[in-house]
């Protein structure tokens, strides 16, 4: 089987350039100042919460709904006023957007028969597609008589039967079942490698941009809160926003000492160097898998001697499979207490339950700080 595009040589330009967009509806501002470059070949999700801007950024590559002000290239091609028919790319919508009175075949070909190829070019093509996504037998059916994870395998095919510079996924899991979520994600991943197409997908499911992404664009209230790779996102957070988004996040209240080190109650903790000045009001921020056990004891405060220990006690367990999310309470200074996630093996050994008391240390080098005492619920 031949593939239907060619990965193309990676150049020292961005492929995908945006400068300064911005788009706003009457005087709502959804866009501000957005910039982003995009690589060639690169997969690029835009996370971020309902209303965050994602989509009209995803819209305006396409031109389907023009910025108000701005720059967008793609291939170092100013587009940024051309029509949607005059831009490079194909999109895939949440919705599959397939023809329901055409065949699963006539769908693929729908673009590519446009292009005046001759109809055994058309066949061999829609033919290589179809097997590409995985269903090479499926050209006669209809999409009602396919399961979700099919149509949006066909709707992928659809959108990439012309070879675009630039693939557009808009939600495009949303509307399925979880199991046939994780299987899509790796499916489309491994396509969009084999085809080598610069690939933005727009989604609010931070696992699916973990799995899927060489690097996610974080936004919240239509601007760029961080762009990295996943590892970056989730283990280096730039704000308490991206923080408290990606993954869960323990949150407490805290007094900046010095650059390595903040107050809580009387206690001082050391933590990740920062920026803050002394005496300012902080977030102190760890995720429950950092929380890590020592050993069961029966004292109470802080553990003297030992660094950033303390003695907690377990208040509730939670079973998710390959491990246990305890909440544990314990001194005053550390309300309303900590989520901890603690592996199978870690529970047997160290025999906890819940009321069992035990001393957890919280590693310096996990312990962000953020300014601001953030501590409602962003996400």
């Amino acid at each position: 089987m031949t593939s239907t595009a060619q990965p193309r040589a990676q150049t020292a330009e961005p492929f995908l350039r945006v400068r300064n967009l911005v788009k706003s509806f009457g005087a709502f501002v959804a866009l501000e100042d957005i910039s982003l470059d995009v690589n060639e070949g690169e997969f690029v999700c835009f996370l971020g919460p309902s209303g965050c801007g994602k989509t009209t950024l995803l819209r305006a590559i396409a031109g389907l709904d023009l910025q108000s002000a701005g720059r967008i290239e793609q291939a170092g091609r100013d587009i940024s006023l051309l029509p949607p028919s005059q831009r490079d790319f194909g999109i895939v919508f949440q919705s599959y957007a397939l023809f329901p009175n055409l065949t699963v075949a006539k769908n693929v070909a729908y673009g590519l028969e446009s292009l005046g190829l001759a109809r055994a070019e058309i066949d061999r093509r829609v033919a290589d597609l179809l097997e590409l996504v995985g269903l090479p037998e499926q050209g006669t059916k209809y999409p009602a008589q396919l399961s979700g994870g099919q149509q949006q395998r066909i709707a992928l095919a659809r959108a990439i039967a012309m070879s675009p510079g630039l693939l557009l996924l808009d939600e495009p899991l949303s509307a399925l079942d979880a199991k046939v979520r994780v299987h899509l994600r790796h499916e489309i991943k491994s396509l969009q490698r084999r085809i080598g197409v610069t690939t933005i997908m727009v989604t609010h499911d931070q696992e699916e941009a973990l799995s899927m992404a060489d690097r996610i664009v974080v936004m919240n209230h239509g601007v760029i809160e961080q762009v990295g790779s996943p590892a970056e996102i989730y283990r280096e957070p730039a704000t308490l926003f991206v923080a408290d988004f990606i993954g869960a996040m323990n949150k407490l209240p805290a007094v900046v000492e010095d650059a390595e080190h903040v107050r809580l109650g009387e206690a001082v903790l050391r933590c990740r160097r920062h920026t803050l000045e002394p005496g300012a009001e902080a977030t102190l921020a760890i995720r429950p898998e950092d929380v890590v056990p020592v050993e069961a004891n029966g004292g109470e405060g802080i553990v003297a001697d030992v660094g950033n220990r303390f003695a907690m006690t377990i208040a509730e367990m939670e079973f998710l499979g390959s491990f246990w999310r305890a909440r544990l309470t314990g001194p005053a200074l550390i309300e309303p207490g900590l989520e901890a996630d603690f592996s199978v093996n870690a529970i047997r050994r160290l025999g906890l339950e819940q009321a069992a008391t035990l001393s957890v240390a919280l590693p310096a080098d996990r312990l962000h700080v953020f300014p601001g005492r953030g501590m409602e619920d962003d996400g």
